[in-house]
Order: C-alpha cells, then structure tokens, then sequence
C-alpha cells in the first residue's frame, strides 16, 4: 500500500443506486477527470486500485441535499456505501461535496464539449462527468 505524498490522489465520486461515477484530479490537484461509472462493487475495486497505486489523500463524495439544503433518504444510502468504502480501502478522509445540479452541469458541459444526442445523456457518461464536477466544485474551493 502507498503511503501519502504529494502523488496521492484525490477521487471524486458519485454514489448512486445502481452506479458510482469516478473522477481523479490530476497531480497538481488543479483538474478532475472522469475515470468511469462501475456497479457500486466494481467501484471499490477501482478505489482499492488507486490506492495501491497511488494513494488517496482523500474521497470527495457528492452528497444529496434537497432544494432548500436539507439531507433527504438519498443521504443515508451515500453514508452507507461510504462505510462501505472505508472498510474496502481503510480509513480515509472524505469530503461531502453539495452535488444539487452536478448531473445537469455535466450534461451541460458534454453538450459543450461537442458530445452529440443521444451520447450526451448516456446515463453512464453523464454519473462519471458528474463526479469530475463535483471533484472540481472542491479543488476550485481549495484555490
């Protein structure tokens, strides 16, 4: 297992139901990329690979409020599977990230980046750039 240095990464991820986009910010930690969208099982496979790999400074998870900021029945299910998340890659530190209007945002942006109909609403594409946006909103904070 990696120890943390300054090539840790910082993941971003986006819990769903059936599926849980990822994205890493880049090594200066200026830049998310989506990594993918994986059932909730392969999703920490993939984290237990980046950590191996790289280590992880920490988990920026997008965390459902309501409209008006409150937490609803979708914030339990994330709570979960970031327990779930501890006990495949250990402790460490995780971030909740406002994610209201992150899946709009992202089909937004594939639109902008020239993704044509249907493609842009591949609900698969959509949860992986969701999760780069969300991994963005925190590095944009951290200056």
């Amino acid at each position: 297992m990696s120890t943390l240095s300054s090539e840790s990464r910082i993941v971003g991820v986006d819990v769903g139901t059936k599926r849980v986009g990822i994205a890493v910010a880049d090594p200066l930690r200026l830049f998310a990329q989506p990594r993918g969208t994986y059932t909730p099982e392969e999703a920490l496979l993939v984290l237990q690979t980046l950590r191996d790999e790289d280590g992880i400074e920490r988990i920026v998870v997008g965390w459902p409020l309501t409209e008006h900021g409150t937490a609803e029945e979708a914030t339990e299910m994330v709570q979960s599977y970031v327990d779930r998340i501890h006990e495949a890659i250990g402790e460490v530190p995780v971030v909740r990230e406002d994610e209201r209007y992150t899946s709009e945002i992202a089909k937004d942006l594939l639109r902008r980046a020239g993704v044509k109909q249907p493609g842009r609403y591949d609900k698969e594409r959509v949860d992986a750039a969701a999760a780069a946006v969300i991994l963005q909103g925190y590095l944009n904070k951290q200056g």
